[in-house]
């Protein structure tokens, strides 16, 4: 399978979605790229414009979004994001290479990336809804006081929240943590007057329950480009 027609069974997972729950906004798809060659990206990136969709690309790791940063931005308009947690030492090299960071979890954090960044950065505020030790993100208790870190920097543009899923067969318990964050983006959101706050939620293995509890923004990788190898 090329990895277009991997984006295509995709979006078209997206759109079935949508269709089932009644979904009348647009979900974005952004694809993982943990592991991929610089050029299996900038030919993801490639489809995903072809396709008339946002060019939304993220990286775990720092030394891997460096090593296909520039393939990857040789496609106008594509965004390459950090969807994996931020070391402060690994920070000036992040923001080297990347266009926004989904992971923002704490104040402290905030403040580090605010002195740091020469430029406008787009943030997501990631939040641990299954409360896993294994998962990174703050807790549901710590969200304003990060969300008002976010609100009272120079630097960075809040853009709405992420979380990483409960790993479990259940949809009941996936989607209740999925239910709890959209709970957060929508207080927030009243609270703020902010409106059209992503909600990037859902992988590979449960975009549709994403989706079914307001994911406006699903993680793919290996249903795109097969297991890592």
């Amino acid at each position: 399978m090329t990895i277009r027609r991997g984006i295509e069974q995709a979006l078209e997972r997206v759109e079935s979605a949508r269709e089932a729950f009644g979904r009348a906004e647009a979900v974005d798809l952004q694809l993982a790229v943990k592991t991929r060659t610089a050029d299996e990206c900038r030919e993801a990136a490639l489809a995903l414009s072809d396709l008339g969709r946002p060019v939304l690309l993220g990286h775990n790791r720092v030394q891997e979004a460096r090593a296909t940063a520039d393939a990857i931005h040789e496609v106008v308009g594509a965004r390459l994001a950090l969807i994996g947690p931020l070391q402060s030492n690994k920070i000036n090299q992040a923001l080297a290479c990347i266009d926004a960071i989904d992971t923002v979890d704490s104040a402290a954090l905030v403040d580090k990336l605010d002195k740091r960044l020469d430029r406008r950065m787009p943030v997501l505020i990631e939040v641990n809804v299954s409360g896993e030790p294994s998962k990174h993100g703050c807790a549901p208790g710590e969200v304003i006081s990060v969300v008002d870190a976010v609100l009272a920097s120079r630097m960075l543009a809040f853009e709405g929240f992420m979380t990483v899923g409960l790993r479990s067969s259940s949809e009941k318990e996936v989607r209740s943590g999925y239910a709890l964050l959209r709970g957060i983006r929508d207080r927030v959101g009243s609270a703020t007057g902010l409106s059209d706050l992503v909600l990037s939620m859902g992988m590979s293995g449960d975009i549709e329950w994403a989706i079914a509890e307001g994911a406006t923004r699903v993680r793919v990788g290996t249903a795109v480009f097969g297991a890592r190898v």
